[in-house]
């Protein structure tokens, strides 16, 4: 299959590398020297060059940001049955984009980020496809995902972004607040390094990324909930209420099946 990926970043190579095995690949980004290093891969610069290559599929990698708008500069030069993928990490808004082009669409999330992960060993990974999806689509993303050996799940659009809020917001702000009081110091405590260390994981994310997952629309009822926890947390320890404390600890050990 011809396939054109869109953004030369961190996924998008990444992807790209994948791909090129198995499929005719081209990656095209406006910025010629972040297509430096890859090979077995068409690269390209110029729109004419996508018109020219007539890819069956288009997986577009650029940030949330700019997702809908690298769609409307390369539409004109695709063939009108050419899939059209996007793996961005909040879906608000592409379905209705999807469904204004009249062209098919497959819309996934790689629950992984190739900073943080592991990439050649998936297995404890996930991803996300969308059931609105084409079939055709969801039928070639099924396969990839699997033999990355991830773990595969199927949400609408709008359970996505729920399930986004809930499994990446409350640990990403838990840890960017947790980064944002430390000073520089050794301390030997195991717990406190293994909390620095996934906020030196997360942190080494792309801004862009952390910025998308945290604006999700569905963010704020559940930062909410951690502001709820964190006042009663408060309340018990100026109270120094060891009752109070035992059955908060109760409850967190019941919620995480402890």
């Amino acid at each position: 299959m011809k396939i054109l990926v869109l953004g030369a970043g961190k996924m998008g190579t990444f992807l790209t590398d994948v791909l090129c095995i198995n499929h005719e690949v081209a990656l095209f980004d406006t910025d010629p020297k972040r297509l430096r290093f890859v090979f077995n891969t068409l690269r390209m610069t110029d729109y004419d060059e996508i018109r020219a290559f007539q890819p069956a599929l288009v997986i577009n990698c650029v940030t949330l940001k700019y997702t809908i708008d690298a769609f409307l500069k390369v539409l004109p030069f695709l063939p009108q049955n050419c899939i059209l993928s996007d793996i961005a990490s909040v879906k608000t808004g592409i379905q209705e984009y999807y469904q204004s082009t009249g062209m098919p669409y497959v819309s996934t999330h790689p629950m992984f980020g190739p900073t943080f992960a592991t990439l050649d060993n998936l297995n404890s990974q996930s991803a996300i496809i969308i059931s609105e999806s084409d079939s055709a689509g969801k039928t070639f993303f099924n396969e990839l995902y699997s033999s990355l050996k991830l773990h595969i799940f199927e949400y609408s659009f709008d359970e996505h972004d729920k399930t986004i809020a809930y499994s990446l917001s409350i640990p990403f702000a838990s840890t960017l607040v947790f980064a944002s009081v430390m000073v520089p110091q050794e301390a030997p405590g195991t717990t406190f390094k293994r909390h620095m260390d996934i906020a030196k994981g997360l942190l080494s994310e792309d801004d862009y990324l952390l910025s998308e997952i945290l604006f999700n629309p569905h963010t704020h009822s559940q930062v909410e909930k951690i502001r709820a926890e964190l006042k009663t947390l408060m309340e018990i320890i100026d109270e120094k209420n060891s009752e109070r404390m035992q059955e908060f600890l109760k409850k967190v050990r019941k919620n995480i099946a402890f």
